[in-house]
């Protein structure tokens, strides 16, 4: 054995401290986001029967929740509305005294150091259940951006801090943007849902946000799963269209897609860890299948080793108390 030469890189592994020390991938509480599900009505505490943990809250019950974020030290939510009705245009998605709305207006003036991201999308809002306008059977496009953009507008008049476009339309930033500078909203920025595929990933969520289609699926809208080179298209436009922000949505099934956004622009990289890859670890975790905390700090680390600068998670709560432990 006295002739054997190999490297020994067992000796940066020997200590928890040494481990520490070089350490390449840091999760912090303030990559975390934290979608909050805001509904009409009053005293309304829904738990989310597919989401563990997850609830549905009215106003006034939403102090509450922002009040254990802040606790936590999480710095940023992301504002979803179930509206009490709807339409075939979404019209409850840009009234100015929407679900949404209203909720962004009270954080910003209970809780001004939060940043509030609004999700901009007419899904929950429509009763077909689609991202946009509906014209004999089919998404019309360049119809469905006038809606979108009249959104993000009364989202920005209530006070959000950053608009999030999920709709997949094309040409949704351009427009946004657009729309956001000429009502006098230049200084705030979209966070583009820029590459969205249409996942499988997603049951949970429309359970949370009743919005499921009422006909057909989003395929013809969201990407195609199977596809590289489309995201990296998709990511590109939103970037010329003025994007301040991409998100790659969903995330641990997409990690490569991260990797090469994340090494082709330079943008902030946001990681949308979906209600599906929450649920499932949920319910291993309540079977005694798996360690809950080791494996959401593993995943939501792999996101950021990744390149996922933020992550908007429902694991939020938990992961911060992880950390803060």
């Amino acid at each position: 054995m006295k002739d054997l030469q190999f490297k020994r890189h067992r000796r940066l592994r020997r200590t928890d401290s040494m481990r520490a020390l070089v350490r390449e991938t840091h999760l912090r509480t303030e990559d975390l986001i934290y979608p909050i599900f805001v509904v009409e009505g009053e005293d309304i505490k829904n738990p989310v029967a597919s989401m563990p943990g997850v609830h549905q809250v009215s106003l006034d019950h939403l102090n509450e929740e922002m009040d254990e974020l802040v606790s936590l030290d999480i710095k940023s939510v992301i504002v979803f509305g179930v509206p009490a009705e709807k339409d075939d245009v979404g019209s409850q998605a840009y009234h100015e005294e929407g679900i949404v709305q209203r909720a962004i207006r009270q954080i910003k003036k209970d809780f001004p150091s939060l940043t509030v991201i609004a999700d901009t999308c007419l899904c929950q809002y429509t009763d077909h259940g689609h991202c946009g306008i509906v014209r004999d059977g089919d998404i019309a496009n360049d119809e469905s951006l006038t809606y979108i953009t009249k959104t993000a507008i009364t989202q920005a008049e209530a006070g959000a801090d950053i608009i999030a476009p999920s709709n997949m339309m094309d040409g949704f930033v351009a427009a946004i943007r657009q729309g956001l500078d000429e009502a006098g909203f230049s200084h705030i920025p979209v966070m583009s849902y820029a590459v969205k595929y249409a996942s499988s990933f997603y049951g949970p969520f429309r359970d949370a946000a009743h919005s499921s289609p009422q006909f057909g699926d989003r395929r013809a809208y969201q990407m195609d799963p199977a596809n590289r080179l489309e995201a990296l298209r998709e990511a590109e436009s939103d970037v010329e269209e003025g994007a301040d922000f991409l998100i790659v949505k969903p995330a641990l099934a997409y990690l490569d897609i991260m990797r090469e956004v994340k090494d082709r622009f330079n943008l902030p990289l946001v990681a949308y860890n979906v209600s599906g890859e929450y649920s499932m670890i949920k319910a291993a975790a309540q079977n005694g299948w798996v360690n809950e905390e080791e494996i959401v700090l593993e995943k939501l680390t792999s996101m950021k080793r990744a390149g996922a600068d933020l992550i908007i998670t429902y694991f939020a709560k938990d992961a911060a108390r992880y950390l803060n432990q």
